[in-house]
């Protein structure tokens, strides 16, 4: 398995330092969720036409793209045009920085549709998305969020789109902090089309004035209350080859540790629970 940060979690990094810093830390990748001031980062020169010269400081400081991470939500119909529109600007992006890792939601709401409704129509705007020139040397992977969290309603999704290129990015703090189900039942349900992970530690502390709505707050990974450590191994006994991907949520959350700070120590600590599967591949 390799590791990566998402851009999310460093919001005020200039493309600059997110190489320096990247390979200070050790961090193998990066994937994009906004650059700066700018959230769709196919609308920004560096990932356009001066993609080059940003290509080329990515491969100095030894990092890949491992993904772009979208706002597009396939189960929302109203959304069809607008989710068309960035899947185009965004396969134009995967192109020119040779990553296939493309990040989703399923989204949608359950007043006005059923769940199975949704999922219908989340196949619909998933195939017209692979009509799109492009589309299909990607994997579109839906995250283990908002409606689609609990084991049964993601099979429920996965199984209304079968295509191989449709898959999904497991978050591992959602499916156990939200779904409430062990790590197991949520891999029995998405394990084989898992292409993408994501990685975050919360405690419940209702009291705490970081609480969010939910009475959790986010924490450096191995400290908190997730199960973490035992979803890695999971990962690791199940042959998954991917992405570890750090998501911490700092442009949302403006209070949670400064990247200088809590980038390094997720890799302190994940490196130790994925060296023995490294040194076994070596």
């Amino acid at each position: 398995m390799k590791i990566s940060f998402m851009t999310l979690g460093c919001p005020a990094w200039d493309l600059d330092t997110i190489c320096t810093r990247g390979r200070e830390y050790g961090f193998e990748g990066v994937d994009f969720r906004g650059s700066l001031d700018e959230i769709d980062i196919p609308r920004l020169p560096e990932f356009t036409t001066q993609a080059a010269a940003t290509r080329r400081k990515l491969t100095a400081a030894g990092l890949t793209v491992s993904g772009i991470s979208t706002s597009i939500r396939v189960c929302v119909p109203e959304e069809r045009t607008r989710n068309l529109e960035e899947a185009r600007r965004t396969i134009a992006v995967a192109q020119e920085f040779e990553t296939v890792n493309i990040r989703v939601f399923g989204g949608g709401n359950l007043e006005h549709y059923s769940r199975r409704e949704l999922a219908k129509y989340g196949c619909d705007c998933v195939e017209s998305i692979l009509t799109l020139d492009g589309a299909r040397e990607l994997h579109w992977l839906f995250e283990t969020h908002d409606l689609w969290v609990q084991a049964q309603d993601c099979r429920l999704l996965l199984d209304h789109i079968p295509d191989p290129a449709f898959g999904a990015l497991w978050d591992m703090g959602h499916t156990w902090r939200v779904g409430r189900e062990e790590p197991a039942d949520s891999w029995a349900a998405i394990g084989a089309r898992t292409g993408y992970t994501h990685v975050k530690d919360a405690v419940y502390d209702p009291a705490s004035p970081l609480a969010m709505e939910d009475g959790w707050h986010y924490v450096a990974p191995g400290t908190g209350d997730l199960p973490l450590a035992a979803s890695i191994q999971l990962l690791k006994e199940n042959g998954y080859q991917g992405w570890l991907l750090f998501e911490h949520e700092k442009r949302w959350h403006s209070n949670l540790p400064e990247p200088e700070e809590i980038f390094p120590a997720f890799v302190s600590w994940v490196k130790p629970l994925i060296q023995s599967e490294n040194s076994h591949l070596n």
